[in-house]
């Protein structure tokens, strides 16, 4: 699942051509708003039979009666370095979200899953074996903030369902299970994940609603109020214990609907 150049031009004429996901052109009558998807595996609806993506759609055309053509641009693999230069330097990506009266997305799990690794191999470096983890949160923080200035600004402050969601734990069981550092005073690999995490939810939500922008508390609901339940002990996960499953996706869509439709309705 690494990252891939995007070919998103024809699929971004066609979307605005009408196909919108295959569906047929709505009455005049009825108001049509174009949707924008970004982010990663979580948007792309990786092992899921319907992703959180198209069910928000559903439920925004159901709630709203608006038409709602999809445009969804999530690539497995991305961390916020990929999305940050994307949504940069890629002019149909950026006309896409221009264009769009609902813009949604996700980032930053492939970020700390890559620090993940390296620490549990030894190899995060610095006495206690997290600097790794110290440059991943800095660098996340910094590309979080870049990427909702230039989402925001893409739409020059024209009225816009936005909305993101913070970033999930899926692997609580098995790291609180396991110590991958013998020098850090018996402490679990969960005690010592959880507050890079907890500082990066804290990041998008505090800048985000500093712009007005209501996040989904996608951790809350698969991680409990004190973190640290496993969201596959709620059967939210697929396989392969890592991305949601149908169950996963909806209730993603669901704190999404959960926020309404401000400033459009």
């Amino acid at each position: 699942m690494k990252r891939r150049a995007l070919v998103v031009v024809v699929v971004v004429v066609a979307a605005m051509a009408g196909w919108g996901g295959g569906k047929p052109r709505h009455a005049e009558a009825v108001t049509t708003w174009q949707y924008t998807a970004l982010g990663d595996s979580l948007a792309f609806g990786l092992w899921a039979f319907q992703g959180y993506v198209p069910r928000y759609e559903r439920l925004v055309e159901t709630d709203t009666g608006a038409a709602v053509n999809p445009l969804n641009l999530g690539v497995p693999g991305w961390t916020s370095t990929d999305l940050l230069g994307a949504v940069r330097t890629n002019l149909a990506m950026r006309a896409a979200v221009a264009t769009s009266r609902v813009v949604t997305w996700d980032i930053g799990g492939n970020d700390f899953l890559d620090a993940r690794g390296q620490y549990r191999s030894g190899g995060c470096g610095g006495a206690d074996n997290q600097d790794c983890l110290r440059s991943g949160i800095a660098t996340f923080k910094v590309n979080w903030t870049a990427i909702l200035g230039q989402l925001t600004s893409l739409r020059a402050g024209r009225p816009t369902i936005f909305r993101t969601m913070d970033i999930y734990n899926p692997y609580v069981n098995e790291d609180r299970a396991r110590d991958s550092w013998a020098n850090d005073g018996g402490r679990t690999d969960f005690q010592v994940f959880k507050p890079y995490l907890d500082e990066a939810n804290a990041h998008i939500t505090a800048t985000a609603t500093a712009r007005g922008i209501p996040v989904a508390k996608v951790f809350l609901a698969f991680n409990g109020p004190a973190g640290d339940h496993d969201p596959s002990d709620k059967g939210y996960l697929a396989f392969d214990g890592l991305h949601p499953n149908d169950l996963g996706h909806r209730v993603i869509a669901d704190r999404f609907r959960a926020l309404g439709y401000s400033p459009l309705r």
